[in-house]
């Protein structure tokens, strides 16, 4: 029976790449969307034409009751869970701390951190020995921005994605004796649609000077991160952030 992974967020960008990678290597995926059916439709139809098995599952991971649902869906469609890749995430457009409202703030930690965070705990009891699962993995999508500030642009989100740092060291110790492994990777400038989503549809290639490479990476070469993480290739690996950031 194959491997089950859900990734969050799978209709697009990164997590598009990590669902068709990992149905690549023998996963049976759930790609989860918010809204974007089309988009989720196509990622599911490419993993299906070459031979795999991969369901659309939407929710907002913001909301509590959705996260709920979509687990629900997730046992009852593709069975135990091996894999979660807690991708979901959002920017919003630059600004500056003193400028940024409530609604905003509420916003990106709802679903960059508490998302993570139920999606996880939902996972967990899955998953781990403690719970009678069979042990697992899971692999956090948090950003080089953790450790770079986000100043003048997003402090907000760089906050939130260091939020998600600390979770995952804190959740790898937890479980590290319940058979499951939680890591995260952090890429850096990536070319992806959500710098449009943050009004800066040009920034990947404005950036990429800034790094060592000398280019913005690809959501292809994180995406191969994820899954080596996701694997028993990284058997010995827990607690650890990745960097797939071209050096900067």
């Amino acid at each position: 029976m194959a491997p089950v992974v859900l990734v969050t967020g799978g209709s697009r960008g990164i997590g598009a790449a990590t669902a068709l990678l990992a149905a690549e290597k023998g996963y049976a995926v759930a790609v989860n969307y918010t809204s974007n059916s089309l988009a989720a439709d196509e990622v599911v139809r490419q993993i299906r034409a070459v031979g795999g098995n991969a369901i659309t599952l939407q929710a907002d991971v913001s909301v509590e009751a959705q996260v709920m649902a979509m687990f629900d869906k997730l046992d009852a469609k593709l069975g135990p869970l091996s894999c979660l890749v807690n991708n979901a995430g959002i920017v919003d457009v630059a600004c500056r701390v003193d400028a940024m409202d409530w609604a905003r703030l509420q916003r990106m930690f709802a679903t960059n951190v508490l998302g993570s965070f139920v999606c996880a705990r939902e996972a967990v009891k899955r998953m781990s020995t403690r719970h009678g699962g069979a042990g697992g993995s899971i692999v956090n999508v948090s950003s080089a921005a953790a450790r770079l500030g986000g100043a003048g642009q997003y402090v907000d989100y760089a906050a939130s994605k260091g939020a998600i740092d600390t979770f995952t060291i804190g959740l790898a110790k937890e479980v590290a004796l319940e058979g499951i492994r939680v890591n995260a990777v952090r890429p850096g400038i990536i070319e992806t649609d959500i710098h449009a989503s943050g009004g800066q549809p040009d920034r990947a290639r404005q950036l990429a000077p800034q790094v060592p490479m000398q280019r913005a990476g690809t959501a292809q070469e994180v995406a191969q991160a994820i899954v080596w993480l996701m694997g028993s290739d990284a058997s010995y690996t827990t607690g650890t952030l990745v960097d797939v950031a071209g050096g900067r």
